[in-house]
């Protein structure tokens, strides 16, 4: 097959979920013998046209210059190149910023779109343009041919809103399986001596829920907050909890193995994502063993079940601050189990490929 990937600032990761699978399933397919391209921004910090045989087209992105409406106009630079490749099989992940353009994507190729989440809801967006984003989501799956839901519950909002069928197909993970407590050492760290979260400081991920509640906590144990910071909101809460000496802002940090090791020797790891399906950062909290108190909702639910605690309030947090993970060890085994049968790498990249492979029968 000659798959396109749309909808990424691009590989390897330096952003995040979308990011993430990209470079993981492209990676997949190129081993399998497919011939892949994903679209990188050209803003991207890898520079080179292959990546581990993948092949990577750069194309100009001016969000750096104009903000958001650069998004727009990226997006329709790849579609439109896209046009002239012959593409058997064009993924695009979300649609926020691409599905205006669903009209200029080749007619020849099968458009399969994964629905991200409920983009719409996100309380970041003014009122209008959480208007367009429900404008933006009818335009997506109405210029689809497939459509991809990260978790059941999307899974069964596009059935109910759109009357429309698509395929449930999760993230994955992977297992970590190497701790090395000496990374601990590079961030001034002890075992278990740690609270943590990692998420985009944005309202709807709870951030702000977290901190009031860690602000207040007596022991004052270290608590990480890693996201990029260099935003509107990430100045806000980098502000309001100055005088937190307890609270680091750590930024942005995409050296997975260092993100592991935090994680797998972290004592509390607070998953605060309120809005989408399957987050890739909870399923990366799993697989390293993270002892997980998680914002109560059914998308989180669905992948926790009952091994996590978890919170609607700050007063919710509060009273779980005192925690111990030694004494969870089941809950925690548990989540690394539904890694390694359910939401596995190998497992989540076969599901679209035997996709992909049905999509393409299915058009002869």
């Amino acid at each position: 097959m000659k798959v396109a990937i749309l909808g990424t600032r691009g590989i390897p990761n330096h952003h995040g979920g979308f990011e993430q699978f990209a470079e993981f399933f492209s990676v997949y397919m190129a081993k399998k013998g497919h011939d892949v391209i994903v679209y990188n921004s050209h803003n991207h910090p890898y520079k080179k046209k292959e990546f581990q045989g993948v092949k990577i087209i750069h194309k100009y992105d001016p969000e750096h210059k104009i903000g958001t409406p650069g998004q727009f106009v990226y997006d329709f630079n790849c579609i439109w190149d896209c046009r002239r490749r012959g593409f058997d099989i064009i993924l695009q992940l979300g649609y926020t910023s691409s599905s205006i353009w669903g009209k200029f994507l080749p007619n020849e190729a099968i458009i399969l779109t994964n629905m991200d989440g409920l983009e719409w809801k996100r309380t970041k967006y003014t009122k209008k343009v959480q208007g367009f984003l429900k404008y933006a989501e009818r335009w997506a799956v109405k210029t689809s041919d497939h459509l991809i839901a990260d978790s059941l519950g999307i899974q069964d909002y596009l059935k109910d809103k759109y009357k429309m069928d698509s395929t449930y197909i999760p993230y994955g993970a992977e297992l970590f399986l190497d701790p090395d407590e000496s990374v601990l050492e590079e961030y001034n760290l002890k075992k278990n001596g740690y609270n943590m979260l990692i998420a985009r400081l944005e309202p709807e991920n709870n951030i702000e829920v977290i901190l009031n509640a860690v602000m207040k906590d007596r022991n004052q144990r270290q608590f990480l907050v890693i996201g990029k910071h260099d935003t509107a909101y990430g100045r806000y809460l980098k502000q309001k909890f100055d005088r937190c000496s307890h609270i680091q802002f750590l930024g942005g940090i995409y050296n997975l193995s260092h993100l592991n090791n935090l994680r797998y020797f972290s004592n509390l790891y607070f998953h605060g994502h309120s809005v989408g399906g399957t987050n890739p950062s909870l399923l990366e909290a799993m697989a390293s063993e993270s002892f997980i108190v998680a914002h109560d909702n059914p998308f989180n639910r669905s992948i926790l079940g009952e091994d996590a605690y978890y919170f609607q309030t700050s007063e919710d947090i509060f009273s779980k601050l005192s925690l111990i993970k030694r004494e969870h060890s089941e809950w925690i085994l548990s989540n690394k189990n539904k890694i390694q049968d359910i939401y596995n790498w190998p497992k989540i990249n076969g599901q679209y490929e035997d996709l992909f492979m049905s999509c393409l029968e299915h058009t002869q």
